[in-house]
Protein backbone atom coordinates (compact mmCIF):
# COMPACT_ATOMS: atom_id res chain seq x y z
CA UNK A 1 0.00 0.00 0.00
CA UNK A 2 1.53 3.37 -0.64
CA UNK A 3 2.16 5.84 1.54
CA UNK A 4 -0.88 8.18 0.62
CA UNK A 5 -3.45 5.60 1.01
CA UNK A 6 -1.91 4.81 4.48
CA UNK A 7 -1.95 8.39 5.44
CA UNK A 8 -5.71 8.37 4.57
CA UNK A 9 -6.54 5.31 6.52
CA UNK A 10 -4.80 6.63 9.54
CA UNK A 11 -5.95 9.60 9.90
CA UNK A 12 -9.97 8.35 9.59
CA UNK A 13 -8.73 5.59 12.46
CA UNK A 14 -7.64 8.32 14.47
CA UNK A 15 -10.71 10.10 13.88
CA UNK A 16 -12.66 6.90 15.29
CA UNK A 17 -10.49 6.54 18.18
CA UNK A 18 -11.14 10.39 19.37
CA UNK A 19 -14.73 9.71 18.87
CA UNK A 20 -14.10 7.25 21.84
CA UNK A 21 -14.24 3.58 19.75
CA UNK A 22 -13.52 0.39 22.07
CA UNK A 23 -10.18 -1.18 21.46
CA UNK A 24 -8.93 -2.48 18.51
CA UNK A 25 -8.50 -5.55 20.28
CA UNK A 26 -11.91 -6.12 20.06
CA UNK A 27 -11.53 -7.84 17.01
CA UNK A 28 -10.77 -11.00 15.95
CA UNK A 29 -8.27 -11.05 12.53
CA UNK A 30 -6.73 -14.40 11.05
CA UNK A 31 -3.46 -13.92 12.18
CA UNK A 32 -5.11 -14.19 15.81
CA UNK A 33 -6.86 -16.89 14.73
CA UNK A 34 -4.59 -19.08 13.08
CA UNK A 35 -2.08 -18.66 15.57
CA UNK A 36 -4.48 -19.14 18.58
CA UNK A 37 -4.19 -15.87 19.75
CA UNK A 38 -7.96 -14.55 19.44
CA UNK A 39 -9.08 -10.90 21.09
CA UNK A 40 -12.46 -10.00 22.27
CA UNK A 41 -14.91 -12.47 22.16
CA UNK A 42 -14.79 -15.81 21.14
CA UNK A 43 -17.99 -18.16 20.24
CA UNK A 44 -18.23 -21.28 22.38
CA UNK A 45 -18.89 -22.95 18.92
CA UNK A 46 -17.30 -23.07 14.87
CA UNK A 47 -19.44 -22.34 12.22
CA UNK A 48 -18.78 -22.82 8.77
CA UNK A 49 -21.27 -20.33 6.86
CA UNK A 50 -21.81 -19.69 3.02
CA UNK A 51 -23.54 -16.34 2.33
CA UNK A 52 -24.37 -16.16 -1.53
CA UNK A 53 -25.00 -12.05 -2.25
CA UNK A 54 -27.25 -10.72 -5.07
CA UNK A 55 -30.36 -12.50 -4.47
CA UNK A 56 -32.65 -11.10 -6.33
CA UNK A 57 -30.20 -8.70 -8.29
CA UNK A 58 -31.87 -10.59 -11.60
CA UNK A 59 -32.99 -14.09 -12.71
CA UNK A 60 -29.90 -15.36 -13.30
CA UNK A 61 -28.34 -14.17 -10.06
CA UNK A 62 -31.30 -15.79 -7.85
CA UNK A 63 -31.78 -19.22 -9.72
CA UNK A 64 -27.78 -19.80 -9.76
CA UNK A 65 -28.14 -19.33 -5.60
CA UNK A 66 -30.75 -20.98 -5.27
CA UNK A 67 -29.57 -24.34 -7.20
CA UNK A 68 -26.63 -23.90 -4.49
CA UNK A 69 -29.18 -23.25 -1.62
CA UNK A 70 -30.95 -26.91 -2.84
CA UNK A 71 -27.60 -28.76 -2.90
CA UNK A 72 -26.87 -27.13 0.53
CA UNK A 73 -23.85 -25.79 -0.18
CA UNK A 74 -24.98 -22.16 0.74
CA UNK A 75 -26.52 -21.00 4.09
CA UNK A 76 -28.39 -17.92 3.71
CA UNK A 77 -28.64 -15.17 0.69
CA UNK A 78 -28.34 -11.32 1.15
CA UNK A 79 -31.41 -9.79 -0.94
CA UNK A 80 -31.05 -7.00 -3.10
CA UNK A 81 -34.59 -4.98 -3.39
CA UNK A 82 -35.90 -2.54 -5.81
CA UNK A 83 -34.43 -4.77 -8.37
CA UNK A 84 -35.34 -6.82 -11.34
CA UNK A 85 -36.03 -9.87 -9.66
CA UNK A 86 -36.60 -8.69 -6.19
CA UNK A 87 -40.38 -9.56 -5.44
CA UNK A 88 -39.87 -13.36 -7.55
CA UNK A 89 -36.87 -13.79 -5.48
CA UNK A 90 -38.89 -12.73 -2.20
CA UNK A 91 -41.49 -15.21 -3.30
CA UNK A 92 -39.20 -18.45 -3.72
CA UNK A 93 -37.03 -17.26 -0.14
CA UNK A 94 -40.58 -17.60 1.54
CA UNK A 95 -42.18 -20.48 0.03
CA UNK A 96 -38.34 -22.44 0.77
CA UNK A 97 -37.74 -21.56 4.24
CA UNK A 98 -34.09 -19.46 2.94
CA UNK A 99 -32.98 -17.60 5.02
CA UNK A 100 -32.35 -13.98 3.60
CA UNK A 101 -30.61 -10.86 5.02
CA UNK A 102 -30.91 -7.22 3.20
CA UNK A 103 -27.88 -6.58 0.63
CA UNK A 104 -28.24 -2.65 0.52
CA UNK A 105 -26.97 -1.28 -2.48
CA UNK A 106 -25.65 2.44 -2.73
CA UNK A 107 -23.79 1.40 -6.02
CA UNK A 108 -26.13 -0.64 -8.37
CA UNK A 109 -28.42 1.15 -10.14
CA UNK A 110 -32.22 -0.17 -9.44
CA UNK A 111 -33.59 -1.40 -12.00
CA UNK A 112 -37.08 -3.24 -10.12
CA UNK A 113 -40.16 -1.85 -11.99
CA UNK A 114 -42.11 1.02 -10.23
CA UNK A 115 -39.07 2.27 -7.93
CA UNK A 116 -39.32 5.72 -6.80
CA UNK A 117 -37.39 8.19 -8.81
CA UNK A 118 -36.89 10.28 -5.84
CA UNK A 119 -34.86 7.26 -4.79
CA UNK A 120 -33.36 6.73 -7.84
CA UNK A 121 -32.01 10.56 -8.05
CA UNK A 122 -30.63 9.85 -4.13
CA UNK A 123 -28.72 7.16 -4.78
CA UNK A 124 -26.98 7.94 -7.80
CA UNK A 125 -26.07 11.53 -5.85
CA UNK A 126 -24.45 9.13 -3.17
CA UNK A 127 -23.11 6.50 -5.84
CA UNK A 128 -21.26 9.28 -7.54
CA UNK A 129 -19.58 10.34 -4.15
CA UNK A 130 -18.55 6.94 -2.69
CA UNK A 131 -17.02 5.88 -6.13
CA UNK A 132 -15.32 8.83 -6.90
CA UNK A 133 -11.83 7.38 -5.34
CA UNK A 134 -11.05 3.84 -4.18
CA UNK A 135 -11.62 5.24 -0.35
CA UNK A 136 -14.55 7.50 -1.00
CA UNK A 137 -16.12 5.13 1.36
CA UNK A 138 -14.32 6.16 4.29
CA UNK A 139 -14.90 9.98 3.95
CA UNK A 140 -17.98 11.25 5.63
CA UNK A 141 -19.71 13.33 3.54
CA UNK A 142 -22.14 15.91 6.00
CA UNK A 143 -24.05 17.11 2.91
CA UNK A 144 -25.22 13.84 1.74
CA UNK A 145 -26.40 12.54 5.11
CA UNK A 146 -30.44 12.95 4.76
CA UNK A 147 -29.81 10.99 1.30
CA UNK A 148 -27.88 8.51 2.99
CA UNK A 149 -30.85 8.31 5.71
CA UNK A 150 -33.50 8.26 3.03
CA UNK A 151 -31.93 5.41 0.81
CA UNK A 152 -31.60 3.02 3.71
CA UNK A 153 -34.94 3.59 4.64
CA UNK A 154 -36.47 2.96 2.14
CA UNK A 155 -34.44 0.02 1.27
CA UNK A 156 -35.17 -1.69 5.05
CA UNK A 157 -39.44 -0.57 4.30
CA UNK A 158 -39.15 -2.11 1.17
CA UNK A 159 -37.53 -5.38 2.41
CA UNK A 160 -40.33 -5.42 5.03
CA UNK A 161 -42.76 -5.55 2.61
CA UNK A 162 -42.06 -8.40 0.13
CA UNK A 163 -40.23 -10.73 3.11
CA UNK A 164 -42.68 -9.62 5.96
CA UNK A 165 -40.31 -8.62 8.60
CA UNK A 166 -37.84 -6.80 9.33
CA UNK A 167 -34.27 -7.62 7.72
CA UNK A 168 -31.80 -9.87 10.91
CA UNK A 169 -29.14 -9.49 9.00
CA UNK A 170 -27.55 -6.90 6.76
CA UNK A 171 -24.50 -6.23 4.85
CA UNK A 172 -23.89 -4.71 1.72
CA UNK A 173 -23.02 -4.32 -2.04
CA UNK A 174 -19.21 -3.78 -2.28
CA UNK A 175 -19.13 -3.48 1.01
CA UNK A 176 -20.72 -0.05 1.34
CA UNK A 177 -22.50 -0.72 4.62
CA UNK A 178 -19.63 0.01 6.01
CA UNK A 179 -18.82 3.54 4.77
CA UNK A 180 -18.47 6.17 7.23
CA UNK A 181 -21.92 7.79 6.55
CA UNK A 182 -24.03 4.43 7.52
CA UNK A 183 -21.50 3.84 10.45
CA UNK A 184 -21.39 6.96 12.22
CA UNK A 185 -24.84 7.98 11.68
CA UNK A 186 -26.08 4.39 13.47
CA UNK A 187 -28.24 3.86 10.35
CA UNK A 188 -28.45 -0.11 10.31
CA UNK A 189 -30.88 -1.05 13.39
CA UNK A 190 -29.11 -2.00 16.36
CA UNK A 191 -29.00 -5.62 17.39
CA UNK A 192 -29.24 -7.35 13.75
CA UNK A 193 -26.09 -9.14 12.48
CA UNK A 194 -23.76 -7.14 10.28
CA UNK A 195 -20.90 -8.24 8.14
CA UNK A 196 -17.67 -7.51 9.48
CA UNK A 197 -14.86 -6.45 7.50
CA UNK A 198 -12.50 -9.54 5.99
CA UNK A 199 -9.95 -10.75 7.80
CA UNK A 200 -6.74 -11.31 6.84
CA UNK A 201 -3.23 -13.26 6.94
CA UNK A 202 -0.27 -12.13 8.18
CA UNK A 203 1.25 -9.87 5.60
CA UNK A 204 -1.62 -9.32 3.30
CA UNK A 205 -2.41 -5.56 4.32
CA UNK A 206 -0.97 -3.33 6.14
CA UNK A 207 -0.42 -1.91 9.48
CA UNK A 208 -2.22 1.35 8.95
CA UNK A 209 -5.03 -0.83 6.45
CA UNK A 210 -5.52 -3.39 9.46
CA UNK A 211 -5.86 -0.94 12.35
CA UNK A 212 -8.89 0.87 10.11
CA UNK A 213 -10.71 -2.11 9.69
CA UNK A 214 -10.60 -3.23 13.05
CA UNK A 215 -11.42 -0.18 14.34
CA UNK A 216 -14.68 -0.17 12.05
CA UNK A 217 -15.51 -3.25 13.48
CA UNK A 218 -14.66 -2.82 17.05
CA UNK A 219 -17.53 0.42 16.57
CA UNK A 220 -20.10 -1.87 15.02
CA UNK A 221 -19.75 -4.15 17.92
CA UNK A 222 -21.11 -1.74 20.09
CA UNK A 223 -24.56 -2.11 18.34
CA UNK A 224 -24.44 -5.14 16.34
CA UNK A 225 -23.92 -8.90 16.28
CA UNK A 226 -21.00 -9.70 14.29
CA UNK A 227 -19.39 -13.39 12.89
CA UNK A 228 -15.94 -14.15 14.17
CA UNK A 229 -13.94 -13.93 10.69
CA UNK A 230 -15.26 -12.84 7.48
CA UNK A 231 -13.61 -14.20 4.30
CA UNK A 232 -14.51 -14.31 0.16
CA UNK A 233 -14.65 -17.47 -1.38
CA UNK A 234 -12.27 -16.76 -4.66
CA UNK A 235 -9.68 -17.26 -5.36
CA UNK A 236 -10.16 -21.00 -5.44
CA UNK A 237 -6.42 -21.44 -5.86
CA UNK A 238 -4.05 -22.53 -3.91
CA UNK A 239 -5.92 -25.15 -1.85
CA UNK A 240 -4.37 -24.13 0.58
CA UNK A 241 -6.07 -20.88 1.44
CA UNK A 242 -9.45 -22.04 1.73
CA UNK A 243 -8.69 -25.20 3.70
CA UNK A 244 -7.28 -22.57 6.44
CA UNK A 245 -10.35 -21.16 6.57
CA UNK A 246 -12.21 -23.85 6.61
CA UNK A 247 -10.50 -25.61 9.36
CA UNK A 248 -10.76 -22.00 11.26
CA UNK A 249 -14.83 -22.90 11.51
CA UNK A 250 -14.39 -25.57 13.43
CA UNK A 251 -13.37 -22.85 16.50
CA UNK A 252 -14.90 -19.78 15.22
CA UNK A 253 -18.01 -18.61 13.34
CA UNK A 254 -17.14 -18.04 9.84
CA UNK A 255 -18.54 -16.25 7.39
CA UNK A 256 -17.74 -17.02 3.56
CA UNK A 257 -18.67 -14.50 1.00
CA UNK A 258 -19.60 -16.28 -2.66
CA UNK A 259 -21.39 -14.92 -5.76
CA UNK A 260 -22.28 -18.16 -7.95
CA UNK A 261 -23.52 -16.01 -10.91
CA UNK A 262 -19.62 -16.50 -11.32
CA UNK A 263 -18.86 -19.78 -13.32
CA UNK A 264 -15.83 -20.82 -11.15
CA UNK A 265 -17.68 -20.43 -7.77
CA UNK A 266 -21.10 -22.10 -9.08
CA UNK A 267 -19.22 -25.40 -10.32
CA UNK A 268 -17.78 -25.50 -6.89
CA UNK A 269 -20.19 -24.99 -5.14
CA UNK A 270 -23.65 -26.45 -6.95
CA UNK A 271 -21.03 -29.02 -8.34
CA UNK A 272 -20.64 -30.24 -5.04
CA UNK A 273 -16.80 -30.22 -5.02
CA UNK A 274 -16.80 -28.40 -1.62
CA UNK A 275 -17.63 -31.47 0.22
CA UNK A 276 -14.69 -32.90 -0.86
CA UNK A 277 -12.51 -29.76 0.57
CA UNK A 278 -15.04 -29.42 3.87
CA UNK A 279 -14.69 -33.16 4.78
CA UNK A 280 -16.78 -34.02 7.54
CA UNK A 281 -17.64 -30.28 8.58
CA UNK A 282 -21.12 -29.41 8.03
CA UNK A 283 -22.21 -26.34 6.37
CA UNK A 284 -24.43 -24.23 8.83
CA UNK A 285 -28.19 -24.65 7.33
CA UNK A 286 -28.80 -20.89 8.68
CA UNK A 287 -26.72 -17.64 8.98
CA UNK A 288 -26.43 -18.20 12.74
CA UNK A 289 -24.29 -15.76 15.15
CA UNK A 290 -24.34 -16.01 18.72
CA UNK A 291 -25.49 -12.70 20.29
CA UNK A 292 -23.77 -11.16 23.33
CA UNK A 293 -25.78 -9.68 25.74
CA UNK A 294 -23.83 -6.22 25.80
CA UNK A 295 -25.59 -5.55 22.54
CA UNK A 296 -29.16 -4.55 22.55
CA UNK A 297 -31.87 -4.51 19.57
CA UNK A 298 -32.89 -0.75 19.78
CA UNK A 299 -34.51 -0.72 16.70
CA UNK A 300 -34.13 1.57 14.20
CA UNK A 301 -32.30 4.67 15.38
Amino acid sequence: MDREAEAVQLLFGILFVSLGTPSANAAVSAADAGSGRVSGQKSPVGLLIINADDWGRDRENTDRILECVVRGTVSSVSAMVFMEDSERAAGIALKQGIDAGLHLNFTATFSGPGTPTRLIWHQQRLSRYLRWHRFGSIVFYPWLADSFQYVVAAQLDEFRRIYGEQPDRIDGHHHMHLCANVVFGNLMPSGTVVRRNFSFWPGEKGVCNRMYRRLVDSMLQRRHHLSDLFFVLPPLEPPDRLQRIFSLARQFVVEVETHPVNPEEYQFLAGGLIFRWIGDLPIAPRFVVPHHPCVERRGHS
